[in-house]
């Protein structure tokens, strides 16, 4: 483990002791979110320490203009950006006139930060020495309410130990920020308005080129002992932010609190002309409530999501805080409340990524929002691609293609590309793949199959005809090539015949002539609607299928495997337990031209292809190429070691299993790859979760039926999962030679259990 310092415990994510070294770290691993903002777990108060200061609201950002030495055709003319938003939770405090800072202090005692994922809070609680030798104790509790989504509570106390003390406390909005990852250093906001009244305090601001238009407020109250002080406060405001300051004579031994109500409304979900008094009706309403009251509906709201997507593990208690904290960070970042988000892959943690929308979506979410939460959620995401194939089409135009043909973006936050690396942007096309096989994948475990005939069809015709005309004919092989791509594994940019790519790429001209067939026959009007709509002739289905059907897959004889690519055997195949551990990871200690040049993959790439269509392979070739391909792999991507637990369990090697489980829950709980102060790996996370229940509890589909294999690590005494299954909830719990399922639900259900047919009825607990 690189990342030791964080306390074994089944629910909480707990530091103890004060290393400024960890602040960064804790930042990133404790952030709060609930779906429609979130912040890093920065201190509230004034910290002179290195520090990454970050507050975001989903669905705001901005256009940052891409950045690069030379320009080609097809660029995208920005990145878009998750803004760092205004900030609500700071509160200056000074005793006796000495500014209280950590980094500072004289000495700082018994420092102990919590996450509690149980219950959706984070405090922190320390002794503290001052310059002027007046010793403090300081405690603070602060949540993000999913109740209330657009307010974040803070209780803030200092009790006096040696001496009595004078206490300021100065809460504040702030407009000065500025993105870690901005391009140009542009300006992201303007503010309109600074305005305070009684308690409360708001700035309007607007972001620049996209005009999102966000009210940043609070409201504050100060108690003695419990009992609300009526006093007194000094305002200080400028153009861009705005301070109340309260002071206080504290004796010794007495508390002093600053409860701090603060968010964001804006013009997302509210008249942009309004949002100052909707801002007064949602602080109206928790100051009714008060701290107290609205805390325990964040305990009540979490209880109800952890009924649901909780994994219990006994006898293991680093990986069951692995798995919690990979779920709990699954639900901070996105509850399907709101059809217009998607899930970044740093969620609200950091801004590498520019929080916007990729691949992972499809690939690692679909399946973990589908099965812990109702159907409709995973339908949104997929409709949220829907939504977008217009852009997907633009995006292929611009690079030359024409006749409807979609190219789903890499990165986006409107359907536009906005990433800017070629190597990535115009040749990792394989996502078009993912997004396909998302809707299969909702078809097979929903079995609701509207969503094709409704929307899904045009968005397979589209991709479809991208890989057609993707495709070229090879003279010299007498089949169809796909030239100059990037797969999943990025440590591989512009080869010849991806076979992850080409494997995809057949299967979505399959999948969407399959549906195709099927809709003209059951759904004619549906059928003859999106036929008129697309133009699509008999003739260029079967120009289509010719290309299908006559794809090539490079194949080694001699290896007796599929190769990633044509040149992979041109590589010195040197595995990585040969590698010296002074140059891991690669990505950090490597040239760029070196790393293209080696064997090694930084996440799984034809392994994802036998991890998508485990069905069309026998378990003796998945295990004969995860035998030669794993070896080689360095897992320096976060959605790398899930599939290789996945595919260790199904190849009963579970001490594999465990070990790739491990790492991959784990990830940024002990900062494997030495990035966690970044931000968090949120869209890997669903890729934990399939580990255990798809992994470990052997969880497929197969012909309509949820089927399990239920496995053991020896580490374990047992694990028990629940998943929603077209409307019925089934708990597996699994343990040491059995295991027992329960349905919650109306009716019987079939399941399979190791290929055995087994019924299970409701609230009737079945054996196996």
């Amino acid at each position: 483990m690189n990342n030791n310092y964080i306390q074994p415990d089944n629910w909480s994510i707990i530091e103890e002791g004060f290393n400024p070294k960890q602040v960064k770290s804790s930042e990133s691993l404790m952030s709060l979110g609930n779906g429609a903002m979130g912040q890093r777990a920065n201190f509230e108060e004034h910290y002179s320490g290195e520090t990454f200061q970050g507050s975001y609201v989903a669905g705001v950002y901005y256009p940052d203009k891409t950045r690069v030495g030379w320009w080609k055709n097809g660029y995208p003319e920005y990145f878009a950006k998750v803004l760092n938003a205004p900030n609500w939770i700071g509160i200056n405090v000074s005793i006796s006139g000495e500014v209280l800072d950590l980094a500072k202090c004289i000495k700082v005692d018994d420092f102990r930060r919590e996450l509690n994922m149980k219950e959706g809070w984070l405090s922190r609680s320390f002794s503290v020495t001052l310059q002027n030798y007046i010793e403090v104790k300081v405690e603070t509790k602060r949540f993000l309410s999913l109740d209330i989504d657009e307010i974040g509570a803070i209780q803030y106390s200092v009790t006096p130990i040696n001496n009595d003390a004078q206490i300021e406390f100065s809460p504040y909005l702030d407009n000065r920020i500025t993105n870690e990852d901005s391009n140009w250093d542009d300006k992201f906001w303007d503010v309109l308005s600074v305005n305070h009244e009684q308690e409360q305090a708001f700035i309007v601001s607007k972001t620049m080129k996209t005009h999102f238009y966000v009210c940043t407020l609070m409201q504050t109250q100060v108690s003695l002992n419990g009992t609300v002080l009526k006093q007194n406060k000094t305002v200080n405001d400028s153009i861009d932010n705005i301070a109340f300051t309260y002071q206080n004579q504290v004796s010794k031994g007495d508390t002093i609190t600053l409860t701090k109500f603060g968010g964001y409304v804006s013009d997302r979900n509210h008249d942009k002309n309004e949002l100052i008094s909707e801002a007064k009706k949602t602080l109206k309403k928790v100051s009714e409530l008060g701290f107290d009251a609205l805390l325990e509906k964040q305990k009540q709201a979490w209880a109800k999501i952890w009924d649901m997507a909780d994994i219990t593990i006994e006898g293991d208690v680093a990986a069951q805080q692995g798995i919690r904290f990979n779920i709990f960070h699954l639900n901070q970042t996105y509850l399907g409340t709101d059809a217009r988000l998607n899930i970044g892959p740093k969620g609200f943690t950091g801004e590498k990524y520019g929080g916007s929308t990729y691949w992972d979506t499809e690939a690692y979410c679909i399946p973990f929002y589908m099965a812990t939460k109702d159907q409709n959620v995973a339908k949104s995401l997929l409709e949220y691609r829907y939504n977008h194939l217009e852009k997907a089409i633009e995006n292929a135009e611009k690079l030359g293609f024409s006749n409807g043909a979609a190219l789903y973006p890499m990165v986006t936050m409107n359907g536009e590309e906005c990433h800017n690396e070629w190597e990535i942007t115009f040749e990792e096309i394989h996502r078009n793949g993912a997004i396909a096989f998302a809707i299969y994948n909702y078809h097979r475990y929903t079995n609701d199959y509207s969503y094709i005939p409704q929307k899904g069809l045009e968005v397979l015709i589209g991709i479809a005809r991208f890989w057609y005309q993707r495709a070229n004919f090879s003279a010299d092989k007498q089949q169809y090539v796909i030239l100059g791509v990037t797969g999943p594994n990025e440590y591989e940019n512009n080869v010849n015949n991806n076979w992850y790519t080409n494997y995809i790429a057949k299967w979505c001209i399959d999948y969407a002539l399959e549906n195709i067939s099927k809709i003209e026959i059951e759904f004619s009007s549906d059928y003859a609607r999106i036929m008129n709509k697309v133009k699509l002739s008999k003739a260029e289905i079967q120009e289509w299928k010719a290309v299908a059907d006559n794809m090539y897959f490079p194949f080694s004889e001699d290896k007796n495997v599929y190769l990633q690519q044509d040149g992979f055997l041109d590589k010195e195949l040197i595995s990585v337990s040969d590698l010296p551990k002074s140059d891991r990871p690669i990505n950090q200690k490597w040239s760029w031209d070196r790393i293209l040049r080696s064997p090694y993959i930084k996440q799984a790439d034809t392994l994802q292809g036998f991890y998508f269509f485990e069905d069309h392979f026998s378990t003796e070739e998945l295990e004969r190429h995860f035998d030669f391909y794993e070896p080689f792999t360095v897992h320096e991507s976060s959605l790398s070691p899930c599939v290789h637990s996945i595919q260790a369990a199904k190849l009963n090697r579970m001490d594999q299993a465990y070990e790739f489980y491990l790492r991959t829950s784990r990830l940024d709980l002990d900062d494997y790859n030495h990035e966690v102060e970044e931000g968090l790996h949120i869209t890997s996370m669903a890729g934990t979760w399939m580990s255990i229940v798809e992994g470990f509890g052997g969880m497929r589909i197969i012909d309509g039926k949820l089927s399990f294999e239920p496995k053991i690590p020896e580490q374990w005494k047992g694990y028990s999962f629940k998943v929603n299954f077209r409307n019925q909830i089934i708990k597996v719990k699994a343990s040491k030679g059995q295991t027992h399922f329960e349905l919650e639900g109306q009716q019987d259900l079939e399941i399979l259990v190791n290929g055995n047919s087994v019924i299970i009825s409701p609230n009737n607990l079945v054996t196996i």
